[in-house]
């Protein structure tokens, strides 16, 4: 059985390196873009951040199946533990076309229900977000790699409400109305979730499609933050149900004295 700890962190988060390599020897120079069959875009960066990090999973723990974005037909389900690799090689491929540089790559470790280790990396912004149950969440930036918690919202603060570049809609109108005095925060990818995680946002609300893989990685370090990642029922986003790739709409918060569950069911 692989141990969960910080050795396989560090193992998981080199992997995400030098998947952004092979992704930004592709940003670099002209590429092609292809339409998948839901519609959303696929460039060969995507296939080879895949193919990379597919490999090296499975040397690093060959018993551990892989869910990845692109290859869903290779998952025969999680072990006999509920383990898996929750894999998205190149998440926020629009932003990646638009080359706005926010984009990451995505590798979480699913136990049973739970996102116990995640790893987000900018190739970018050479920036990594960290998660490990149990042994908090961390930022790996230029001045090194340093804890990050979740901020404390007071009552009567205006809200900072991170969002989409690539996504918005009439529900995340009204939810934003209802939710009072606030400040938008645009962002592409799963950064968004560790805009949340590192406190520079109060809350992130997704009133839209996301998969699986979009969200497990950043859920992790939000969660090692100190914060909360929500349906609208309350209960926390799970990925028990490899069969159902879509998640349920859901919230992204940090500290605050607001009751999110009966917020969002209003």
């Amino acid at each position: 059985m692989t141990a969960i700890d910080q050795t396989l962190l560090d193992s998981v988060e080199q992997i995400a390196r030098d998947a952004g390599r092979a992704i930004m020897e592709i940003y670099g120079r002209e590429f092609s873009v292809e339409e998948k069959e839901d519609k959303s875009p696929l460039t060969e960066a995507d296939a080879a951040a895949h193919k990379l990090i597919v490999s090296r999973l499975q040397e690093l723990a060959p018993d551990l199946p892989i869910l990845s974005e692109e290859d869903t037909a290779a998952f025969a389900g999680p072990d006999g533990d509920g383990r898996y690799w929750l894999v998205d090689p190149l998440d926020g491929t629009k932003e990646f076309i638009k080359r706005n540089g926010e984009f990451t790559v995505n590798i979480a470790l699913i136990e049973n229900d739970t996102a116990v280790l995640g790893v987000v990396y900018a190739p970018v912004l050479d920036v990594a977000y960290l998660g490990l149950k149990g042994a908090g969440a961390f930022k790996v930036d230029a001045e090194g790699r340093h804890p990050i918690r979740v901020a404390e919202h007071a009552d009567g603060e205006t809200w900072r409400v991170v969002g989409s570049r690539s996504h918005a809609g009439a529900e995340t109108a009204a939810w934003l109305e209802k939710l009072g005095e606030h400040e938008m925060v645009s962002m592409g990818s799963s950064l968004k979730l560790c805009l949340v995680a590192e406190g520079a946002a109060d809350v992130y609300p997704r009133l839209g499609p996301t998969s699986l893989w979009d969200t497990a990685a950043a859920q992790a370090v939000v969660e090692q933050a100190g914060g909360s990642v929500i349906q609208l029922d309350g209960e926390p986003l799970s990925y028990a149900n490899t069969a159902q790739i879509l998640n349920p709409y859901f919230i992204v918060h940090g500290n605050s004295a607001q009751d999110w569950s009966s917020f969002s069911a209003g």
